[in-house]
């Protein structure tokens, strides 16, 4: 029997694990989730009313796109994503959080800022997941596209200061993929892994589909549109070939973005949840974020990144820092936290309870 992935066709997370299930080659059909006919229903299950959700055959249900991948990896272990060198299988998991959450921002804002994208997105949106709701498409329209900018653009410190920066993120993460993929067909060698599929969910949904984001990566990156569709026609039994055996040099760009921005801002988030705000201002490279949403679910994400780090051995850990870029990285990891997120990060599942990725 079929899995069953409740989502959406220009969804970025319903986009990553659709990957990870065809390179698998699991079984599963998308089901658009519809804000009405699964308000109840998802919540129940899940905990969360987020995108995605996939529930199994024997009618259990998983939640959050992270831990999916990590479920599935054990439970279908025929065409593995996470590699067994303890150095590349802990990178892989830093960047493939990197993917998840720091893009998410420059993919927000292409999407909701330029207007033929908020245009073709909103209709798509609209007609998609909207259907069963009273109103007039236009209507729908401009609801979807107001509540888009609130939450997660003008409303979340993306404005007229920032918007380079923002962009920024999108194109130096392109040109570092673009060097990777001029190297070898997948980030880590001659088959998908788990960084590809962390990375595939940003670029195959938004950047290489929304009409502003994918006339940059065509103009400037033709090794990475070829990769996303390389892809996504993936199929673990055709696939020849096998990892590299250390990190590669051409990781250093996307390391140290993840050094100098994501895990500072990680840790800014986790010290204003701590002192109870609901926004703080953070400057990362140079560019000043005022009124960030303050994230618990990110505060998660980090406790977890640290959880995976500690879980290391003394050699492992050292093995890490001589192929990181600079010591920004283990000196996050190695923070203290003041406040944790009350998850126990050591047994959390695809299967508990889920934490909406804003805590909105």
């Amino acid at each position: 029997m079929a899995l069953v992935l409740y989502g959406s066709t220009i969804s970025y997370f319903t986009g990553k694990l659709e990957a990870a299930l065809r390179y698998k080659e699991i079984a599963y059909r998308l089901e658009p989730m519809r804000s009405q006919a699964q308000r109840g229903l998802i919540p129940q299950a899940t905990g969360v009313f987020q995108m995605p959700a996939l529930q199994l055959a024997d009618g259990r249900w998983l939640t959050d796109s992270t831990l999916i991948l990590q479920w599935l990896d054990e439970a279908y272990p025929s065409y593995p994503l996470l590699p067994q060198d303890p150095v590349l299988r802990f990178v892989s998991i830093l960047l493939e959080d990197y993917a998840d959450e720091w893009l998410w921002r420059p993919a927000m804002h292409y999407r909701w800022h330029y207007a033929p994208d908020a245009a073709r997105l909103s209709r798509h949106i609209s007609q998609e997941l909207l259907s069963d709701m009273p109103g007039p498409l236009w209507l729908k329209q401009f609801f979807v596209r107001q509540r888009q900018r609130r939450l997660f653009t003008v409303g979340d410190g993306v404005n007229a200061h920032t918007h380079a920066h923002v962009e920024g993120i999108y194109l130096n993460t392109l040109a570092a993929l673009e060097a990777i993929f001029a190297a070898r067909p997948f980030m880590l060698g001659e088959r998908p892994s788990l960084v590809d599929i962390g990375f595939f969910g940003p670029m195959f949904r938004h950047f290489s589909q929304d009409p502003t984001p994918a006339a940059l990566m065509h103009a400037r990156a033709p090794h990475t549109q070829a990769w996303v569709a390389r892809m996504w026609a993936s199929r673990g039994s055709q696939m020849q070939g096998d990892l590299v055996q250390a990190l590669p040099q051409d990781f250093a760009s996307l390391l140290r973005d993840v050094s100098q921005a994501y895990l500072p801002y990680l840790l800014a988030n986790a010290q204003a949840v701590a002192q109870g705000h609901q926004r703080f201002d953070v400057t990362l490279q140079g560019c000043a974020y005022r009124q960030v949403r303050t994230s618990r679910y990110r505060l998660l994400c980090l406790e977890m990144l640290q959880h995976q780090f500690a879980a290391l051995s003394t050699a492992e850990r050292a093995d890490l820092d001589a192929v990181l870029p600079d010591s920004g990285i283990s000196a996050v990891l190695r923070a203290h936290l003041s406040l944790r997120s009350g998850v126990n990060v050591a047994t959390h599942s695809a299967f508990a309870p889920g934490l909406p990725m804003l805590g909105l």
